[in-house]
């Protein structure tokens, strides 16, 4: 499976901090936010990866994460012109898709815990899969109603009078299908391709899946000011707690055999002297 980041927007809600640089270039407590959906398709086994951003920002993720092959993975890069919805990715990244089944996450979407994705993406055969987590007001979210067999009933963008507390977080997985599916979809009012709407496609199709996740995962969308710090007071009061980092990809690269002891020694050697790189050398190689 390949994976997507769409890190795109204007980042306006966050204004006037993101007037240098977008959102998801922006520290989430000692890192770059674009990391921790990186840490996501990493630890979720997807190595493939396309990172698709504005014109503006696109070489500063270049400059920031490279190819990859410092981490043994590939990292490849595409523009969003405009963004036109969500779903507008896979149009982007068609070719990148090729014939294979592709993950989604959002940019500003952090997960941690539970057992991740990665059970769900090696599962994972066709059809449409998206997760529902709950949230005290879902009429700010993507809703999706699961029924009592597990079976998806429905899929709401912000309703007012939501079917379930389950709001849908930026991590879907897709068949190639998606992009022909993608290519059909008609603009919403507000002129973008919805994914709740490309969603719907695979609903009314009968094959789209829903998983429910647990009291031991968190999903923070660090869009706003508010949310931006909560994401980082949560990361740092956990790293300080159990002395782990979390979304440090030199870990997670070596943890998923990506890199070598001695490819992860050299990449450590190289840094820069600080907490990071500390933790790396003195908890990780020990």
């Amino acid at each position: 499976m390949k994976g997507i980041v769409l890190a795109g927007g204007a980042g306006s809600r966050l204004d006037p901090i993101t007037r240098v640089a977008s959102k998801q270039l922006q520290p989430v407590y000692d890192k770059p936010m674009i990391y921790y959906p990186i840490a996501t398709l990493m630890d979720a086994g997807i190595s493939d990866i396309l990172l698709i951003s504005t014109e503006h920002d696109v070489p500063r993720f270049a400059d920031l994460l490279g190819d990859g092959s410092q981490w043994g993975i590939s990292i490849q890069y595409a523009i969003q012109e405009r963004p036109e919805g969500i779903a507008q990715a896979f149009l982007i990244g068609a070719n990148f898709i090729g014939g294979e089944s592709v993950a989604l996450i959002l940019g500003d979407n952090i997960f941690y815990g539970g057992n991740g994705f990665r059970e769900h993406v090696e599962r994972f055969d066709a059809g449409a899969t998206i997760f529902g987590y709950p949230v005290r007001d879902a009429r700010r979210y993507g809703v999706v109603e699961i029924g009592d067999r597990g079976q998806v009933l429905s899929v709401e963008e912000k309703p007012q009078s939501p079917r379930s507390n389950l709001a849908i977080p930026g991590f879907y997985l897709y068949d190639d299908r998606v992009v022909e599916f993608a290519r059909r979809q008609t603009p919403s009012a507000r002129g973008e391709l919805e994914i709740t709407d490309l969603n719907a496609t695979y609903l009314e199709l009968g094959e789209l899946n829903a998983v429910r996740l647990g009291r031991g995962v968190a999903w923070l969308d660090s869009g706003t000011h508010e949310s931006l710090l909560q994401a980082a007071n949560f990361i740092a009061t956990i790293e300080a707690r159990q002395g782990y980092k979390i979304a440090c990809l030199e870990e997670i690269a070596y943890e998923q055999g990506y890199l070598s002891r001695a490819a992860l020694a050299d990449l450590v050697a190289s840094m820069p002297v600080s907490g990071y790189s500390d933790y790396l050398r003195d908890v990780v190689l020990g």
